[in-house]
């Protein structure tokens, strides 16, 4: 399915009906035009699960997060700090997660997290312990390396570091940060976010097979062109072949998780996103 074009697999997966797991009443208008989802696709399983990051909701609330990622049928959160800041109290740590589990979500991870000093380790890793969150979503210099793999055993979460392409100087790949973590705790792994990785001309796949074992998790998007200039698109629009990483993550049965993340649109993101979590539906229906 590389550069397959998206009308031709609109046909053929009907993508806005493969949305299966957005409730009706919840659907956007696009989306119902399509409605006849196949069965099939709903009852399918596979080894991986998705979330979103809430990055992609960065100019609202933390309830019109929750609300949005409810209404695109999704149950994973990676928190950003404008939606439960890094210094908030343990009460309102607390009051934050209750809501997200009230609202049938789980908060399983927080980031992108950058961290420059011990101090700002210890206090990442302070923070996602008593939001009970499973992973942090990193960015931390490396020569504070050393640090957070005692914090990730000493609190038993995994530090997934995000690469960030051609402008980080310290992991601008998924295989610069393999390199760096290799010979460390299984705990210290990667994010994969393929937007970056094919904006510096990598085939997210390619990297993904080549660091399986330290993958923990991606964010999940499409960019407009394989170069530095490249910006995010509706997955389905741009140059990623998504249906390929797909397969090969059920090949390697991947168990982790993908978070959509959205840079596009931020004042309106929900249609973008719907229709980004509609094609990965459709991709899903006809593996």
């Amino acid at each position: 399915m590389n550069n397959v074009s998206r009308r031709s697999f609109l046909k053929t997966a009907g993508i806005a009906a493969a949305a299966g797991s957005i409730p009706i009443s919840a659907m956007l208008p696009g989306q119902l035009l399509q409605a006849g989802v196949k069965e099939a696709a709903r009852n399918r399983t596979f080894p991986f699960s998705f979330g979103i990051a809430s990055y992609s909701f960065r100019t609202f609330k933390l309830e019109d997060a929750i609300e949005m990622t409810k209404r695109l049928g999704l149950r994973k959160l990676t928190l950003k700090e404008m939606h439960l800041p890094l210094n908030s109290s343990d009460e309102q740590i607390q009051a934050a997660v209750e809501k997200i589990k009230q609202a049938g979500l789980e908060a399983d991870s927080c980031g992108v997290v950058y961290m420059k000093t011990e101090e700002e380790v210890q206090r990442a890793f302070a923070y996602a312990k008593k939001a009970g969150m499973k992973m942090i979503i990193g960015g931390p210099e490396p020569a504070l390396l050393p640090v957070v793999e005692r914090s990730a055993k000493e609190t038993d979460i995994i530090c997934a570091i995000h690469n960030h392409g051609p402008t980080d100087r310290n992991f601008p790949s998924p295989e610069s940060v393999y390199k760096a973590v290799a010979n460390m705790d299984k705990r210290m792994g990667l994010c994969i976010d393929i937007g970056h990785t094919q904006r510096i001309g990598l085939d997210p796949t390619e990297q993904f097979t080549k660091c399986f074992d330290r993958v923990h998790d991606f964010h999940l998007k499409d960019e407009s062109a394989s170069q530095p200039s490249g910006t995010t698109v509706e997955i389905g629009r741009g140059v990623i072949d998504v249906p390929k990483l797909l397969r090969e993550a059920n090949r390697l049965k991947y168990s982790g998780t993908f978070h959509y993340e959205f840079e596009k649109d931020e004042k309106d993101p929900l249609p973008g996103l719907a229709e980004s979590v509609g094609y990965v539906n459709g991709v899903l229906a006809v593996m």
